[in-house]
């Protein structure tokens, strides 16, 4: 569910309206209030898409996961198929290797029968989810009219698609979860409710990690991808303090140290050198002077070839005098 829709970036605080009083009333779990309300339920549906005007949505499947708030650690799960009042808006085969297909629903539970057990993982929760103010949310609480019985309430609303679109931006072409899920290499999207749960969750931890990456080293951001020359590392610090010596004539650019942790991928976006990967010529200011600065690669290796051949018979001390031409 990837529709557009006008952005939250804080989580939609909703008060509990009254509700009119029914026959078939739903159960409210046995529950500490305050552990609950403080409680972040992830929840997806998966339904048919009309193909015809006046045609409804029907609900499939639905999946959702708790998590407490300040661990993000997973306390409870439900998943289910539900058979819709209408078999024939289910295709008879899917085109997703594991979609939804009208044989795996004919013999799934009603949603009447599992709307308590949705009604209580729901109820009284922070809601959270890919578009789900504008596509979950309406798709639930309709679901819940057509029996007769009260939707649940959230005691808020965190809609990652708002969110990620005001703080993390189109890094991954668009907003879509199969895009977000692409851009961190987290797998293929499903399309099934608690597989899509999962891994919203894990595509709003890995994008907080990069906000906070960014906010915490700036130079580092993802939109700022050339080289910086604003961080010492203990391998370049080292550099700096080695004296200057015959042997220590070569000269770099910060672009081109290349760290452990750099080449390792803990900033990607830094441009890492290594033997087999030279510096970019783009690198500004990059200069490394070496012993065949002045003469082309295969005039060297000629000269050293010449040398060797003529020192097969001389001492070792005359070897190196001659060597020395080699590099000057």
């Amino acid at each position: 569910m990837d529709h557009h829709f006008h952005h939250f970036h804080q989580i939609t605080t909703c008060s509990t309206p009254k509700r009119q009083k029914n026959k078939n009333k739903m159960a409210t779990p046995n529950i500490s209030i305050n552990k609950r309300s403080s409680e972040i339920v992830f929840f997806d549906l998966e339904t048919n898409v009309p193909s015809k005007p006046g045609q409804k949505f029907w609900v499939l499947e639905f999946g959702a996961m708790v998590v407490c708030s300040r661990k993000l650690v997973e306390l409870e799960s439900y998943c289910t198929l539900i058979r819709p009042g209408d078999l024939s808006v289910v295709g008879l085969k899917s085109g997703r290797v594991d979609g939804i297909t009208r044989k795996a629903v004919a013999n799934a539970p009603s949603f009447e029968q599992v709307a308590q057990k949705i009604f209580n993982i729901l109820d009284g929760r922070i809601w959270a989810g890919h578009n789900i103010q504008r596509f979950d949310c309406v798709r639930i609480k309709a679901a819940f009219a057509e029996i007769g019985y009260p939707a649940p309430v959230p005691v808020g609303i965190i809609d990652s698609l708002g969110v990620l679109s005001e703080k993390f931006g189109k890094r991954a072409g668009n907003m879509k979860m199969a895009s977000l899920a692409a851009y961190f290499d987290l797998g293929e999207q499903k399309h099934r409710s608690l597989d899509d749960v999962r891994m919203n969750l894990e595509v709003l931890k890995h994008c907080a990690t990069v906000l906070f990456l960014e906010s915490s080293l700036p130079d580092l951001s993802i939109g700022n991808c050339q080289g910086t020359t604003s961080i010492t590392t203990r391998s370049r610090s080292q550099v700096q303090n080695i004296p200057s010596s015959p042997i220590n004539k070569w000269q770099s650019s910060p672009s081109s140290i290349t760290t452990r942790s750099s080449s390792r991928g803990k900033f990607p976006c830094r441009e890492e050198t290594s033997r087999k990967s030279p510096p970019s010529t783009s690198a500004i200011g990059y200069q490394r002077t070496v012993p065949y600065a002045r003469q082309s690669l295969g005039k060297v290796t000629a000269g050293v070839r010449n040398l060797l051949c003529k020192a097969q018979n001389k001492p070792l001390n005359t070897l190196l005098k001659h060597s020395q031409t080699l590099f000057r």
